[in-house]
């Protein structure tokens, strides 16, 4: 039990809030292409090799066109999934370069994901998102006051 305890910390020690997040996005990316969520309309994306899948502005009321929701909803919630790959590999080398994230990140994405959890309460965004954030603000305040304290 005492090496299972010692694998966890030593994992936990350097799993990094990029890697993190990354993980939330290959989530996010599956949930999206599931049967169960969006799987049907990516199967008919494919059939146009997912070129055109929209027909972009001329969906919009404002043109007074006819948005297609489902369509719409499977793109960004696919794309948003995408989206944090980038985003948790820059976070990831900075961390790895021992370097703290700038607090103006780390307090803008909580505030987006608040948002977020406002807005749909019951999603990933409050049961992965939000934990994440405040774990990832936590671990930078504390970093940040090591880092001052023993001057590094």
């Amino acid at each position: 039990m005492e090496i299972i305890k010692k694998i966890i910390k030593k994992l936990i020690q350097n799993t990094t809030n990029g890697v993190i997040l990354i993980i939330i996005g290959i989530m996010h990316t599956q949930f999206a292409l599931s049967k169960e969520v969006f799987g049907q309309k990516f199967l008919e994306f494919s059939k146009s090799y997912f070129f055109k899948i929209s027909k972009g502005t001329d969906e919009l009321p404002i043109v007074l066109g006819q948005t297609n929701l489902d369509a719409f909803a499977a793109f960004w919630f696919f794309y948003f999934g995408i989206l944090l790959f980038p985003l948790g590999m820059l976070l990831h080398s900075i961390e790895k370069d021992g370097k703290i994230i700038p607090t103006s990140f780390t307090i803008s994405y909580l505030i987006v994901v608040i948002i977020g959890c406002y807005m749909i309460p019951n999603s990933g965004m409050t049961v992965f998102m939000l934990p994440h954030a405040i774990y990832m603000l936590v671990r930078n305040f504390l970093k940040a006051k090591k880092n001052i304290l023993f001057n590094v």
